[in-house]
């Protein structure tokens, strides 16, 4: 045997023993273009592995010139190479001669200038045929027979070690998956925010599986998106703006209409002109879909007890990156999670968005002050899904006082609903009998004594007299009120004087001095109890934020002290009222009287 081909052999060993420890795809293109090829003093080497079902991707490339390696970087198994025809047949071709190469393969005159020989061997494992290796040596003879049998023997090594890397991938990408259907399934049930909970799923999902990810839902007919997420972040918008632009029907062909038409995912492996140009409705649309650079596209639908109700999208804008089957089952597993969150979402916001509209509609619209009186005020329901017992009022009687209260109904839902605007009709029912405290709680107390419940009533009155200058105020079991002076003082008012509504208990008002410019704050318990916090600690906290109410806008200075108690934690109803004497002494410029919501 020639010593060349002595030496040749040898270092073909090596790169054998180089590809048996490979562990990366990286490592077995670099002994493939570089070690193998020198080995046999290839100046061109090329390796290829099969994409999809009719694809080849060069993954390993040396010796080709720029403008032919972006030419072959991904081409059709039917184009005419050897690469193609190896992978197909499973046989290895060698072309000696420049003039052999061009009369088969006319395409690679460029790629592979001066007199050469060519080999190509094809890269199989468990009987298929995964890929090829391609090697272009500067000389008319073509590889010695022995040389020839090695680089057989040392492609298989190659085959078997990109398909032990490939099992290694497949396996740590399964469990890559999992975790991330374990996370997407925890961050997806924290929340019950619809636009926060499609935002989250989008979000999971760029750039980890997709560079752009769209989530659409079904009305009317039409899908309209509800979030997207993209890897360029200033790239949203034109993402969200085409959908706008141009909006899909469900009924629409060779578009997101089919999957949300019939349930089914839409897969597009690679984005051609032609997918395009079908789903286009017009030409500017056309345009604006070549703008998202797409080259792969997956759709699935998001499905509820068996109705789509809209569609989750990712996008590929890198070719290298082409979805297929697998990427589908994963797909559908995370959209049947977003599916299921989504829902919850909503039909909370639709619980909620009633719960609320029943609540508002047991409470005053507005309510009236007077030429003594100003009033603002505040409700925020906590935002759960039932609706909850605070109640509020304030309005004038025909002998110029002026009666303001704020109760609260134990409990949450309609029960709860009910009281309360059985009570507050009350109030107003009792008090233009006879509008002392005293009266009007004890004529309550004997109604809350009827109610076929054990729901407990709270409930603070007052009765402003601007005339006599007082307060008369009586409280069953409710927190005490606050009363802010001109110069910022704020005093805390006695505590309630028995418990709450319907035992029977003998209530007396209290009276007290209320000056022209004073301010009344009556609040109920959802504004200062926090989890784990002694009731004086909240009240205390109110207290020291009471005193913005001493400024000339009463409905701004109630938003301060609210913003400043607040701290989010509170799964209560929070309503706040406030009375201000007003004056006519031009001591205190009072504006208009305010209407608060």
């Amino acid at each position: 045997m020639p010593r060349r081909l002595g030496a040749t052999l040898t270092r073909l060993a090596l790169v054998t023993n180089e590809l048996t420890t490979a562990t990366t795809i990286e490592t077995v293109t670099k002994v493939v273009t570089q070690h193998m090829a020198d080995a046999v003093g290839a100046t061109i080497a090329v390796l290829g592995l099969v994409q999809g079902t009719d694809r080849v991707r060069l993954i390993g490339m040396r010796g080709l010139e720029a403008a032919e390696a972006d030419r072959w970087q991904v081409f059709d198994l039917a184009t005419p190479n050897s690469i193609s025809d190896v992978i197909r047949t499973g046989e290895r071709v060698v072309l000696a001669g420049a003039a052999t190469i061009a009369r088969r393969y006319p395409d690679l005159v460029n790629a592979q200038r001066g007199e050469r020989s060519t080999v190509t061997v094809p890269l199989r494992t468990a009987g298929r045929t995964i890929g090829a290796i391609h090697l272009s040596v500067p000389d008319a003879a073509p590889p010695h027979p022995v040389e020839l049998d090695f680089l057989g023997i040392l492609a298989d090594a190659c085959a078997q070690a990109l398909e032990r890397i490939e099992a290694a991938a497949v396996a740590a990408e399964q469990t890559e998956r999992l975790a991330f259907l374990a996370e997407a399934s925890i961050q997806l049930a924290s929340s019950l925010d619809l636009e926060a909970t499609t935002a989250q799923v989008t979000r999971l999902t760029v750039p980890r599986f997709a560079d752009w990810c769209a989530i659409d839902t079904v009305v009317d007919g039409t899908l309209r998106r509800l979030a997207a997420a993209h890897a360029d972040p200033e790239r949203v918008e034109q993402v969200t703006r085409i959908m706008e632009r141009w909006p899909t029907r469900v009924s629409q062909r060779a578009s997101l209409g089919d999957v949300a038409r019939t349930g089914q995912p839409l897969l597009l492996p690679e984005v051609t002109e032609d997918h395009l140009a079908a789903s286009a409705l017009d030409a500017e649309h056309l345009e604006a879909l070549r703008g998202l650079d797409m080259a792969s596209v997956l759709a699935v639908p998001l499905l509820v007890r068996g109705r789509v109700t809209g569609v989750l999208t990712w996008a590929s804008t890198d070719p290298a990156r082409r979805y297929d089957e697998d990427d589908v089952q994963f797909a559908e597993h995370l959209a049947r999670r977003a599916a299921s969150a989504i829902d919850n979402a909503d039909l909370y916001g639709q619980t909620r968005a009633v719960a609320e509209q029943l609540q508002r509609a047991v409470l005053p619209l507005g309510l009236e002050g007077t030429d003594d009186w100003d009033v603002a005020w505040r409700y925020e329901p906590s935002g759960r899904t039932e609706v909850g017992g605070d109640f509020y009022d304030a309005f004038p009687l025909t002998d110029g006082r002026y009666v303001a209260f704020v109760g609260d109904v134990m409990g949450r839902g309609v029960a709860a609903s009910a009281a309360m605007a059985q009570m507050r009709s009350a109030v107003r029912a009792f008090a233009s009998a006879d509008p002392s405290p005293e009266a009007v709680l004890a004529a309550l107390d004997r109604m809350v004594l009827q109610f076929d419940t054990e729901q407990l009533v709270t409930l603070v009155y007052v009765l402003a007299d601007a005339a006599a200058g007082t307060l008369r105020i009586a409280s069953a079991g409710h927190l005490p009120p606050f009363v802010v002076r001109p110069d910022g003082l704020v005093d805390r008012l006695p505590d309630a004087d028995g418990p709450p509504l319907g035992l029977g208990w003998a209530r007396t008002g209290r009276e007290v001095p209320m000056g022209p410019g004073d301010t009344l704050l009556l609040v109920t318990d959802g504004l200062v109890e926090r989890r784990g916090e002694d009731i004086e600690t909240g009240l205390g906290r109110l207290r020291r934020a009471a005193g913005a109410l001493s400024g000339d806008d009463l409905d701004g200075g109630l938003a301060r002290v609210l913003s400043r108690v607040e701290d989010g934690s509170s799964d209560d109803d929070v309503a706040a009222l406030v009375l201000r004497r007003r004056c006519h002494d031009g001591l205190l410029v009072s504006g208009p009287v305010r209407i608060s919501a």
